[in-house]
């Protein structure tokens, strides 16, 4: 096994091979730029983590990994787009240094591109891979879209809340663990167990996110911190906070997300208030850990090492403490 800062840079290495500019340059060049932004890069370490702990080298799902980065990616444009968000990772979206025609016809191409990397595989493998990532893909999107009706609705229930962070966010990270066991040819059972613990994984992985959105250092998270507050969407943080308010800041909630106000600043800073009152930083850490522990608890499942545990159950709990 290798460490995971290896990982990062033998993928990054490859993406550098692969994702090169070509013609015509403004289908291209917006590729190029958002893939080479940064990121954790977590969803390609994953399927290479994966492939190895499963017996093979890294590197013979290189392609797949590359895959799920360049689909995250492709997803990330279009959720800008449709967010008219100005920041992704601290510089300018693809849809405001180009336009949104652009935007969204390179959005379109980077999806193609993730289905064509699989094409390097043998037939099984191919078309294993290939299902596992219609059946994502389709969940991805009906994820964003429970998200954007969730905006104009007062009534979304924590359950629904937890399903489209599922689809939207958890459902790619199990899948891209998932690749890595189909590319080493595990079996059916341990597959679908290592998908269950990055799901578990991703579940933790978007409530923290969720949580740095309000919280974050806006020079480490690379957002727009208090951007979820700006757009009313029903978080975590939102739904604990109606929970466990009183009537009047409860009151002062819903009205503050059903307006979009020209000072963003202040409303941010009141809904904070709010949520710090009913003691949802301190409710957010507690359900990222429960589901982390969830991950691991799937763990003892897999007919793998102790030790390649271990560097699973590691990687989990630097997610859960992560800061950007």
């Amino acid at each position: 096994m290798v460490d995971i800062a290896q990982y990062r840079e033998t993928f990054l290495k490859y993406l550098d091979e692969k994702v090169v500019l070509t013609e015509p340059k403004n289908l291209y060049e917006p590729i190029v730029y958002i893939l080479q932004l940064g990121g954790k890069r977590l969803r390609p370490v994953l399927t290479l983590m994966t492939a190895e702990i499963f017996g093979i080298s890294h590197k013979k799902a290189l392609d797949a990994a590359l895959a799920v980065e360049v689909f995250h990616n492709f997803s990330l444009v279009h959720d800008d787009i449709m967010d008219d968000a100005p920041l992704r990772r601290g510089k300018e979206t693809v849809h405001e240094k180009w336009d949104l025609n652009t935007g969204i016809l390179s959005g379109d191409a980077m999806l193609i591109i993730a289905y064509q990397l699989f094409e390097n595989y043998d037939g099984n493998t191919f078309k294993a891979l290939a299902e596992l990532f219609s059946k994502t893909a389709i969940e991805v999107c009906e994820g964003q879209q429970y998200d954007v009706d969730f905006e104009t609705r007062n009534d979304v229930t924590i359950p629904e809340y937890l399903k489209m962070i599922e689809y939207k966010t958890a459902v790619l990270v199990g899948a891209a663990m998932k690749m890595g066991a189909i590319v080493a040819g595990t079996s059916e059972k341990d597959a679908e167990s290592i998908y269950d613990f990055g799901r578990y994984l991703g579940l933790a992985f978007q409530l923290q996110d969720d949580y740095l959105d309000a919280y974050g250092d806006p020079k480490t998270f690379g957002k727009q911190v208090g951007g979820d507050i700006i757009e009313n969407k029903k978080t975590y943080l939102y739904l604990k906070a109606l929970e466990n308010s009183s009537d009047t800041n409860k009151e002062k909630l819903i009205q503050l997300f059903s307006e979009k106000p020209t000072n963003t600043d202040e409303k941010v800073a009141t809904v904070k208030t709010i949520f710090n009152e009913a003691n949802v930083p301190e409710i957010m850490k507690t359900a990222i850990s429960d589901y982390t522990q969830k991950a691991f608890q799937v763990l003892n499942t897999i007919n793998i090492g102790d030790k390649e545990k271990q560097v699973l159950k590691v990687f989990g709990e630097q997610l859960m403490n992560r800061t950007v």
